[in-house]
């Protein structure tokens, strides 16, 4: 199983959807970063919020290197720790919806997904049937997607549906 680190968003956008056992189903285990724990905790009084200290498949993380984090200045302080992580653990992928710290994953060489990959990875491999009503929820639901991006995600599900952003 790859060594998966993740961020924030998808973590809450796959708890908003009641589907974060996706990523246990997928990857096993998953690494988060303190910063990325202490942002969903702060998210406590939300109806999907989940206690990831509590789940024995999430491994919270402090960082070793605090300092490097003075190098991602233009990241917040979960994606950058997340990035960290990754480094330090020397980490398979990483989970990030975020373009900048897309961007950085990329300069790193730590091959990167986001939401819409671990979708579209868990319908490939029968985990879920269909990923344009999940895409629909979270734009219900005040996730952000952009309408392009939505149109592709549908068309490599090789799905017909139509999303309304």
């Amino acid at each position: 199983m790859p060594k998966a680190v993740s961020n924030t968003t998808p973590i809450l956008s796959l708890l908003k959807l009641g589907k974060l056992d996706i990523l246990k189903a997928l990857y096993k285990t998953i690494l988060v970063p303190q910063a990325v724990y202490q942002e969903i905790e702060a998210g406590k009084d939300r109806s999907f919020y989940t206690d990831l200290g509590k789940l024995d498949w999430i491994t919270i993380k402090h960082i070793k290197s605090p300092h490097e984090r003075m190098y991602l200045f233009d990241l917040d302080d979960g994606e950058a720790e997340t990035l960290i992580l990754a480094q330090e653990q020397n980490a398979d992928l990483v989970i990030i919806d975020e373009k900048c710290g897309r961007r950085y994953a990329g300069q790193l060489g730590i091959p990167v997904t986001g939401t819409i990959g671990i979708l579209l990875k868990a319908k490939k491999q029968g985990i879920i049937t269909g990923i344009a009503p999940l895409l629909q929820e979270l734009i219900d639901k005040q996730s952000w997607i952009g309408a392009e991006l939505v149109k592709k995600a549908i068309e490599l599900a090789g799905e017909g549906l139509s999303v309304s952003t």
